[in-house]
């Protein structure tokens, strides 16, 4: 049996809202070679060549194949339209210059773990978790956000994530500043807790919010 729901203007909102902030629907969304790759095809397909039009129809001939030209340029330069992507997020982390997305911090962690470097380990992947959230538009990190300034802001997202971010962010803090040496639990603690914040939702009315903390 189904239940009728008939939410009111605000629930409905709230939602909608909801819903469309999913990653998927971020990553759907069409780029500009997806954009001008639709033009492009409605202005071809437009065209209509009249008999006898002669040394006019022959030159729009050559106009088409040069944008077909153009367009098979692009697919191989830019890739496959319509292809979900994640937003690239790059630049300035917690003082280091690091042009690393997400996943492959989170894979230079585990082969730290791996080899048994639990410094390089706790730092690359509490890293991992701060550009995962960036690439999510859930917390910017900017130049001169501390791992205390982010953990704040990422615990307004996921508050019931605060203890660990909290005790992540003093262990990155303690192995970079400090030299201090992390173990394997610090590490198996910072990494349950990236691969929970991959999927977890955040509070709506948190989402952006890394725009704006303290800087050091």
């Amino acid at each position: 049996m189904t239940v009728p729901v008939d939410p009111d203007a605000p629930e409905a909102r709230e939602w909608l809202i909801r819903e469309l902030s999913k990653r998927e629907y971020a990553e759907a969304q069409p780029n500009w070679f997806d954009r001008l790759a639709s033009a492009l095809w409605e202005w071809l397909s437009s065209l209509r060549f009249e008999p006898g039009a002669g040394g006019q129809g022959l030159g729009v001939l050559l106009v088409v194949l040069l944008l077909v030209a153009l367009l098979v340029a692009a697919f191989f330069i830019f890739g496959r339209p319509a292809l979900s992507r994640r937003s690239r997020v790059t630049g300035e982390l917690f003082g280091d210059d690091d042009a690393r997305d997400a996943a492959a911090m989170r894979r230079a962690a585990e082969r730290s773990a791996s080899a048994g470097l639990w410094n390089d380990a706790v730092t690359d992947m509490f890293r991992a978790i701060a550009r995962g959230l960036a690439e999510r538009t859930v917390v910017t990190t900017l130049p001169g956000t501390t791992a205390q300034d982010f953990a704040e802001r990422a615990s307004r997202a996921f508050p019931e994530h605060r203890t660990a971010l909290t005790a992540s962010a003093d262990d990155f803090d303690s192995v970079r500043y400090l030299e201090r040496d992390a173990t394997r639990s610090e590490y198996e603690r910072v990494a349950a807790l990236e691969s929970a914040l991959r999927t977890a939702r955040p509070r709506l009315d948190a989402v952006g919010a890394g725009s704006e903390g303290s800087r050091s």
